[in-house]
């Protein structure tokens, strides 16, 4: 691909979803846009491409910037943080939200639905031990395409088999010829919408726990600091912060820091968790929640 070409898809993707395209990532633009080329009627991608450099059509540059999108999940992905939501966190909302009782989290870029439901799934699990509360789970992504797979809660024998727990499967899923899907009851715990991470994180309101795992390293530093800014005004004062496990908020911005002794958890300065030093019932919480 030619370098002018290049610099095209880089420019457009990062005004669109702030996602930065590095040069050792040129071959993905020949695997994942010369079908989008053949969608359009384009006979080959510089077609397309020489297209892009009038006034391209609105529909087309969609089409692009999803495909670009990276969609990379699976069920209980890493593990670990599902295992920190489940044994450190819900302990710490259970304590600190005895009048309200309630658990808003929001999954940013939750791509075809695994990472939502995989937290459903805890939540059901535990629900007996939160009578009366009341779990939102709010999951967004950029890509109309894929968040409708993550509605439909269909899924492979692939999908289905890295990271969930047989006796998940077994107890929130039925099969469906080759096919997979999940329960009715897990499904109505997600709602689904498409939301752009540079865009006003106002709307969405206000969250106690926030999924942002293995997103930040797609953008730049100015663009991370912004995303973490704009969420820690979104997230309650003693709320939670996911990372994955590459990413971190150390010399991007001081709207989060480091939850002590659990990495990939964040919490905002002054809040009560980092106070108490992040130990606060965590040691006997596995066996609460189990």
């Amino acid at each position: 691909m030619r370098i002018t070409d290049f610099d095209l898809y880089r420019d457009l993707l990062k005004e669109r979803s702030g996602l930065v395209l590095g040069q050792d990532k040129s071959y993905l633009l020949d695997s994942r846009l010369s079908p989008i080329a053949r969608k359009w009627g384009y006979p080959t991608l510089d077609a397309m491409t020489d297209a892009l450099r009038g006034v391209p059509d609105k529909d087309l540059v969609n089409d692009i910037v999803e495909a670009m999108t990276t969609n990379e999940t699976s069920f209980f992905r890493d593990n670990k943080p599902f295992e920190m939501f489940k044994d450190v966190v819900l302990k710490y909302m259970k304590e600190g939200r005895t009048t309200r009782k309630e658990l808003r989290i929001w999954c940013a870029a939750a791509s075809s639905g695994q990472e939502p439901y995989s937290i459903a799934m805890i939540l059901k699990e535990a629900a007996a031990q939160f009578p009366g509360w009341r779990f939102t789970i709010k999951a967004t992504d950029i890509s109309d395409q894929i968040l409708n797979q993550a509605r439909e809660g269909v899924y492979s024998q692939f999908e289905v088999q890295r990271g969930l727990p047989i006796q998940f499967l077994m107890k929130y899923f039925t099969q469906d010829e080759e096919k997979w899907r999940i329960s009715n009851d897990i499904k109505a715990m997600v709602n689904y919408g498409n939301f752009n991470l540079l865009n006003d994180m106002a709307t969405l309101g206000r969250f106690d726990v926030i999924f942002c795992r293995n997103v930040l390293i797609y953008f730049d530093e100015k663009t991370k600091a912004s995303i973490l800014e704009r969420m820690g005004k979104q997230l309650e004062s003693d709320g939670i912060l996911f990372l994955g496990g590459a990413e971190t908020v150390l010399g991007i911005t001081d709207a989060f820091k480091p939850f002590p002794g659990q990495r990939g958890l964040y919490a905002q300065p002054g809040s009560v968790h980092l106070a108490q030093g992040g130990a606060r019932g965590a040691g006997n919480t596995q066996q609460a929640l189990a």
